[in-house]
């Protein structure tokens, strides 16, 4: 996969993706991260990169025009139109079935507004949906970019080890993860559950899976809603009263 972030502070950008996992699969050709100055592509001697809003109001709006210049220079190098993404507080809120599904492109653009947003215009010419991370504002698109940008590398093949390093994790397959555990077995008087030192593979992955079933039934309950369930584990949950909860 190819991710290409359009930002004002593309430095920002490029030392987070390429510290840890997402950085050593850029080293390794598992993925690519290009991360481009908005300012670069200002037609004017100023690189003016913004404006002030018609009708009024505080703060200013970013133009078009660079934008579209930096969205068409990235076209012109992948050859084809990519799936474009305008971080948003007014898009649609990011869920990892969302992630999964962004994880199937092959080229994604990703799109970060600062100062009081991006002129509508270009957001119409170019631009195939928008992301939220949540119902709040920021000061710019770049964390919001980059928790996206993570959250999709760390799903194409060869970036983790194993798929199993993410199909047990919480969201993954509807549920919250079950507790972990390292050593020391006993750690301040706490000790580790004893069916996880016993060895024994099946009664391992069923208290996993009953422990994700409890988690999510105490923590977020509304997930169970959309959740894979199958008749063990309705079982599970009515033994433990969470089914009319949920």
């Amino acid at each position: 996969m190819r991710i290409d972030l359009l930002t004002l502070f593309p430095d920002m950008c490029e030392t987070v993706m390429a510290e840890s996992i997402v950085g050593r699969a850029r080293k390794k050709g598992a993925l690519q991260v290009c991360c481009h100055q908005i300012r670069d592509y200002a037609r004017d001697k100023h690189h003016s990169v913004d404006d002030t809003l018609f009708g009024g109001g505080m703060g200013m709006l970013l133009l078009a025009e660079p934008i579209a210049a930096a969205f068409d220079d990235v076209l012109e190098r992948v050859g084809r139109k990519p799936h474009t993404i305008y971080m948003s507080p007014q898009g649609k809120t990011l869920t990892q079935k969302r992630v999964c599904e962004l994880a199937q492109e092959e080229n994604l653009v990703i799109l970060c507004g600062h100062y009081e947003g991006v002129d509508e215009r270009v957001l119409d010419a170019y631009v195939d949906e928008e992301i939220s991370i949540g119902n709040f504002v920021l000061t710019g698109g770049e964390l919001p970019a980059l928790m996206l940008a993570d959250a999709v590398s760390r799903m194409i093949p060869g970036v983790l080890s194993a798929d199993e390093c993410f199909e047990e994790e919480s969201h993954y397959a509807g549920l919250l993860e079950y507790p972990q555990y390292t050593r020391p077995a006993v750690w301040r008087g706490r000790e580790v559950p004893e069916v996880l030192l016993s060895g024994h593979h099946a009664n391992i992955r069923k208290w996993r899976r009953e422990q994700s079933l409890l988690r999510t039934a105490r923590k977020r309950p509304e997930l169970l809603r959309d959740a894979v369930l199958d008749d063990k584990d309705l079982k599970f949950l009515e033994q433990n009263e969470f089914i009319k909860q949920a």
